[in-house]
């Protein structure tokens, strides 16, 4: 069965010209011109992964994404911008999003993204994570929970705490944090992480992972406790406890 997508986007050259793409990729899609119809379509036939512009009349994406997290709704979202401030981005992230490309876009940007998302609906397990592999400072007593740092998660119920605080994450956020978690005390480098969690290398200039290890450290880190996420500059980032 092909895998489905809805695409929201007003624009009508830019909505009918990637719904023939994503079509001729193999895609199933359901292509909506504003936010209120990519409500009523997402409950209606629920797809398995969205696509969303931001600046949409009505309602737009950030506000798609905002109600369908409210709801309970897990489904990846790929956000469509045309906004390049790290700020704007942040929203989207704050408002749900899993994964985000700036217009003018290439499509096989798009195409990667969406395969990465996708990908991380059926996990593979991590190197380092299994028998073979070191675990060092992480503990993973099963299939099911990961515990380093301070920090517990419940990997089927995609839940996660410090301590006793619960952390609201979005979906890249928490894979991005069980990656970390599994390989706590191990300096991950840039590429592993963009082939772990995006699945595809957007190269030294993008601030795709800075953006969401910003936002990850500002859920995790609490006055007086010690940061969680350590950056070690010119080769990616490692989580422990200091």
């Amino acid at each position: 069965m092909p895998q489905t997508v809805l695409l929201a986007e007003d624009d009508r050259a830019i909505r009918h010209a990637l719904e023939r793409a994503l079509t001729l990729e193999g895609y199933q899609v359901t292509a909506v011109a504003d936010g209120v119809e990519a409500l009523a379509q997402a409950h209606r036939t629920p797809p398995d992964v969205l696509v969303l512009d931001v600046m949409m009349p009505g309602i737009d994406g950030l506000q798609v994404c905002r109600v369908l997290r409210a709801e309970g709704d897990r489904t990846p979202i790929l956000m469509l911008t045309a906004l390049v401030e790290t700020a704007d981005r942040i929203a989207g992230l704050d408002a749900g999003a899993d994964d985000y490309v700036v217009k003018p876009f290439d499509v096989e940007e798009v195409f990667a993204r969406l395969r990465a998302l996708l990908r991380r609906t059926s996990p593979v397990p991590v190197p380092g994570a299994g028998a073979e592999g070191p675990v060092r400072e992480a503990q993973v007593s099963s299939d099911r929970q990961v515990e380093a740092a301070g920090l517990r998660m419940d990997l089927q119920a995609r839940r996660a705490w410090r301590g006793e605080r619960e952390l609201e994450l979005t979906r890249t956020e928490f894979e991005l944090l069980e990656l970390l978690a599994r390989n706590a005390g191990i300096v991950l480098d840039h590429s592993t992480i963009y082939d772990r969690i995006w699945g595809y290398d957007f190269g030294p200039g993008s601030k795709n992972l800075a953006v969401y290890v910003g936002y990850l450290r500002r859920k995790l880190d609490e006055p007086g406790a010690p940061q969680l996420i350590h950056t070690v500059r010119g080769v990616g980032y490692v989580l422990r406890e200091d």
